[in-house]
């Protein structure tokens, strides 16, 4: 089989394109024929060596991806031949709350090899079915992305209908954020640097825009929206560089979803409005098989179709991260694995 393989040094340019052999399927495993990947802003951490500096190469990159059974081990219940599968991103994060570190060592796209290769083996318990209406290019933008919105709006923070929500920025996440928080009735306000891109937003259903650009100070525009009351729900991907805002933003008893650090890491921040607000900060990290189960049943039911901006050959899986980094996507980006 072909794999794009990281080799011995971290860099973009040391993806390379290589064959592999085929293990055998072992008693509990599955065997997926990859069709599609998409890609993540931490596939581009991890491959520049700035998520884990101290990580074992060579690697298979990529979180994402989904595809078809073609074998099954002797012991397997959960799957047959042709089912159309997506691996879960964490190996063996079944329920709500992860019950080890042993989630973090058992993730795909690092430190286990990921979905850039055309065949590949997870445990049963460690994939979850394709809704039928899903193309597998859509599927594939699924089970990071899509997974860690709905954690931070559902599986965590159960938000209700007329809430406001606000969305930072365009990417994967926050475009899934978007999505499930209109299906769920809320009130969404996006922020962005490009008018094009709210545009897309606001054809995807956001109710409030605001350029990020022209209102700097876009936590007061957030206040004037809501009545000076404060969003009931933030969707913080841009860190330390955002986060002075997004508390700024916040109602009193809200919540700050903080998923991604797309602005910087680390920042002075005046940390008593989240004391005399009672504001709640959460940290989330994807989900675990039962949310992305329970996920997938709601896509299905509302016949949700993912945001996909550009679609790359496996071949140009370089090409792929390197239009990632440059942050212009709408949505996700894919590769087609099995062109």
């Amino acid at each position: 089989m072909r794999a794009q393989v990281l080799e011995n040094t971290f860099g973009m340019e040391n993806i390379q394109l290589r064959e592999r052999e085929i293990p055998p399927v072992l008693d509990h495993e599955i065997q997926i024929a990859v069709k599609a990947a998409s890609l993540n802003f931490r596939d581009y951490l991890m491959v520049t060596g700035k998520y884990n500096p101290k990580l074992k190469l060579p690697m298979v990159p990529l979180s994402d991806g989904a595809g078809e059974v073609v074998a099954v081990g002797k012991a397997v219940t959960r799957f047959k031949v042709g089912d159309r599968v997506m691996p879960c991103f964490s190996q063996n994060w079944i329920g709500k709350r992860p019950l080890s570190d042993d989630m973090r060592k058992n993730t795909l796209g690092g430190p286990l090899d990921g979905t850039a290769r055309e065949i590949m083996h997870v445990p049963e318990w460690a994939a979850v079915e394709i809704p039928a209406h899903l193309s597998y290019a859509e599927a594939a933008t699924m089970p990071c992305a899509a997974l860690t919105a709905w954690s931070a709006l559902v599986t965590l923070n159960h938000v209700q209908p007329g809430e406001y929500v606000v969305v930072l920025g365009t990417g994967g996440v926050s475009i899934f954020a978007l999505q499930f928080a209109k299906m769920m009735g809320c009130k969404v306000i996006v922020t962005s640097g490009s008018d094009d891109k709210l545009k897309q937003a606001e054809a995807l259903g956001a109710d409030y825009l605001i350029n990020y650009k022209e209102k700097t100070e876009w936590a007061k525009e957030v206040r004037k929206i809501t009545g000076m009351v404060g969003a009931d729900h933030i969707i913080e991907v841009g860190g330390a560089g955002t986060l002075e805002q997004s508390i700024r933003a916040v109602r009193m008893d809200g919540v700050i979803s903080l998923i991604g650090i797309l602005a910087g890491s680390s920042k002075e921040l005046n940390l008593l409005p989240i004391l005399m607000q009672n504001v709640r900060m959460q940290g989330v990290l994807v989900g675990g098989r039962e949310g992305f189960e329970a996920m997938c049943a709601a896509v299905a039911a509302h016949k949700l179709k993912p945001a996909i901006d550009e679609t790359f050959a496996f071949a140009d899986l370089q090409k792929a991260i390197r239009y990632l980094a440059d942050g212009k996507h709408f949505g996700k980006v894919v590769v087609n694995v099995a062109d």
